[in-house]
C-alpha cells in the first residue's frame, strides 16, 4: 500500500514521475505555485483532517485542482496533501528566510504602521530592496532587518534552533511558532540547519541518522522516538520536545520523560537515533 502523505496522486491524476510505478487514469508534470498565505494547513483530503502546516514562501507543486482546493507536494520534504486554492500563489524564488521565531510584515518601513501579517521561523519572502532597518519584499510589504537572513544561510546548531520554539503551544499537525508538535519541531529544525527531514515522526525514525543505545549516553541533537512521538536531547540529561502533557515545546529530563510517557500508556521509547 502506498503512503499517501508521499504519492503526489489522487484517484483522478497523478505525477509523470509515478508511470511505470502506479496506475493512474491521467497524468501531469505539475504546475510550480507559492504559498501566499501566512501560515496553511495540508490536509489529508479536500476540507478534510490536517496533516500539517506549510509556511508562507513555501514552494509546491500543484497536481490538481478540485473543490476549491489544490493538492500539492512540497518542495521542502515531498510531503503531499491539500491545500486552499485562495493560499496558492505565482512561483517565485525566496532570497531570504524568517529566522527570528516569528516577525510581522508591514505596509510601511516603520513599526507604528499596521502589520499585514506575523509570519513564522522559517517562512520564505523575496526581497526587492534593502533601507536601513527595514527589507522591502517584492510586493512592497516590509519586515525588519534583523529577523530575516539569506535563504542559503543555514543554521549552526539544531537544538538551539528548536529552543526558540520554547513555550509555543501544541498543535496537532502544526509547523509554525503559532503552534508545533513534535515532529514539526524537528523539522523546523533540521531543514534550518541543511539537513533533510520529513514531516511526520514515523518518517522521521525511518529516514534520519543511526540507531545508538538507548541507555546512553546521549548527544546533543540525539533523537528520541515513541510510537507517535519525537524529542531531541539537549545534552546527556535533558530534552527538549512539544508535547500534549505541558500543551507546549518545553525542556524535560531524559529519564523523567521515558517514564512519564510509558507509564501514561503511550508506549516504549522505542529507538534513539543520531545524525
Amino acid at each position: 500500500m502506498t503512503d499517501r502523505r508521499a504519492t503526489p496522486a489522487t484517484p483522478r491524476i497523478a505525477l509523470a514521475s509515478l508511470q511505470g510505478v502506479l496506475e493512474a487514469p491521467a497524468w501531469t508534470n505539475g504546475s510550480p505555485a507559492r504559498i501566499a498565505a501566512p501560515l496553511a494547513d495540508l490536509l489529508a483530503t479536500p476540507s478534510g483532517a490536517r496533516d500539517r502546516q506549510v509556511l508562507f514562501g513555501d514552494r509546491v507543486t500543484v497536481i490538481e485542482h478540485y473543490q476549491g482546493f489544490g493538492f500539492v507536494m512540497a518542495a521542502k520534504d515531498s510531503y503531499c496533501g491539500w491545500v486552499a486554492e485562495a493560499a496558492l500563489g505565482p512561483d517565485i524564488a525566496p532570497t531570504h528566510r524568517i529566522a527570528a521565531p516569528a516577525t510581522h510584515l508591514y505596509r510601511a518601513p516603520k513599526l507604528s504602521t499596521p502589520d499585514v501579517c506575523t509570519l513564522s521561523f522559517g517562512a520564505r519572502l523575496t526581497i526587492a530592496a534593502e533601507h536601513e532597518r527595514f527589507a522591502e519584499t517584492h510586493d512592497g510589504f516590509f519586515v525588519p532587518r534583523a529577523h530575516i537572513a539569506p535563504a542559503e544561510e543555514t543554521e549552526a546548531d539544531a537544538v538551539t534552533v528548536a529552543e526558540l520554539f520554547l513555550g509555543t503551544p501544541y498543535l496537532w499537525g502544526g509547523n509554525s511558532r503559532a503552534g508545533i508538535d513534535c515532529s514539526g519541531l524537528v523539522q523546523a529544525a533540521l531543514l534550518a540547519c541543511g539537513v533533510e527531514c520529513p514531516g511526520d515522526s514515523d518518517q522521521q525514525r525511518e529516514a534520519l541518522g543511526h540507531l545508538v543505545p538507548s541507555h546512553g549516553p546521549f548527544q546533543r541533537g540525539d533523537l528520541f522516538f515513541w510510537p507517535g512521538h519525537v524529542a531531541m536531547a539537549v545534552d546527556d540529561q535533558r530534552l527538549i520536545h512539544a508535547n500534549g502533557f505541558r500543551a507546549a515545546t518545553t525542556h524535560e529530563g531524559i529519564e523523567t520523560c521515558i517514564a512519564r510517557i510509558e507509564a501514561q500508556g503511550e508506549g516504549p521509547l522505542l529507538c534513539v537515533k543520531r545524525l
